[in-house]
């Protein structure tokens, strides 16, 4: 694993932020843009994948930045439910719902190693240390 010593570091995050960017793109646009709703509803989901990591990272200890990491796992998975009701009604195509879709799987399978590896890590003893 990668010495991390910023939350920018962690590659769940770079993904999100990046899936972020898009959201707040496609959803400023045309039809997605006035419905509020579901508008504000994708953007707080992304936006709280990248916040959760960071602000895990940030509390130091490693059994509350997994639980932080498995908040922002389910967030990437709302995204990935919200941008169907986006596709449904039209307001963004498939290939920018394929595009949105795989990058929040991306984080979330990213997330996932992640979780798991720092539960390994609690098993053999060891413990991430990012305050280095």
């Amino acid at each position: 694993m990668a010495n991390i010593q910023r939350f920018e570091d962690i590659d769940a995050w770079k993904t999100a932020r990046e899936l972020t960017r898009v959201i707040y793109e496609v959803s400023s646009i045309g039809e997605f843009a006035r419905d509020f709703t579901l508008r504000g509803q994708i953007r707080r989901a992304g936006i709280s994948v990248m916040g959760n990591i960071a602000e895990g990272f940030e509390r130091g200890g490693d059994g509350e930045f997994k639980q932080f990491l498995s908040v922002a796992k389910g967030s990437a998975g709302e995204v990935k439910s919200h941008l169907y009701v986006a596709l449904d009604a039209k307001f963004v195509s498939q290939s920018q719902f394929d595009w949105m879709y795989s990058t929040a799987d991306q984080a979330s399978r990213i997330l996932g190693g992640f979780i798991s590896y720092l539960k390994q890590s609690d098993l053999r003893g060891h413990k991430f240390d990012h305050d280095k």
